[in-house]
């Protein structure tokens, strides 16, 4: 049952992508990308309005003290640009593979800054594997941790490094404006 659910979420994923791909590629203006992306759902009796912030950020990463020599720490700086406007915080843990290319991280990160005209903060948990060079990342917004105008966000992020730049798609939603 659980393979049956997690191929489903990999073919809506992949659908979603294309999706995103075919209708935000090309030099289409932002409010086009937003408004074509833009949906409402229902969540409960609160109507929510789901899009995607895209842009670039810078990351710092220090290594700080680990009780664990097998285990990597590290702090976690990051400047965000593009529709997350703000900065970030965080710690991550990391431990390598015996074969090349292969390892694992967790993060968590405090968001604080402007998404949509709005301004908070939000954390964000990361859980990435890589197994021989090939990657599998998901970060997602902590359930609950929105603050101020970002209370009640939900979401994941996508990041891509792409000629050592660091991209990100957020598809986040919020509660609708009163």
């Amino acid at each position: 049952m659980d393979h049956e659910h997690n191929e489903d979420a990999s073919i809506r994923r992949l659908m979603i992508s294309a999706f995103l791909s075919f209708c935000c590629s090309g030099p289409k203006p932002l409010a086009y990308r937003r408004a074509v992306v833009a949906s409402l759902t229902m969540s409960g009796q609160e109507a929510k309005v789901t899009q995607t912030a895209h842009g670039s950020f810078e990351v710092k990463l220090t290594p700080e003290k680990s009780h664990d020599q097998a285990i990597a720490r590290m702090s976690i700086d990051k400047e965000f640009q593009g529709d997350l406007q703000g900065t970030s915080k965080g710690e991550m843990l990391g431990v390598m593979g015996t074969a090349r290319g292969s390892g694992g991280y967790v993060a968590m990160e405090r968001v604080n800054g402007n998404l949509g005209g709005r301004s908070g903060t939000f954390a964000l948990q990361h859980s990435g594997i890589n197994m021989r060079g090939e990657s599998r990342m998901t970060v997602t917004v902590v359930p609950d941790s929105g603050t101020a105008q970002l209370a009640g966000i939900e979401g994941t992020m996508n990041i891509k490094v792409e000629d050592g730049k660091h991209l990100y798609s957020f598809e986040y939603s919020l509660s609708k404006p009163r």
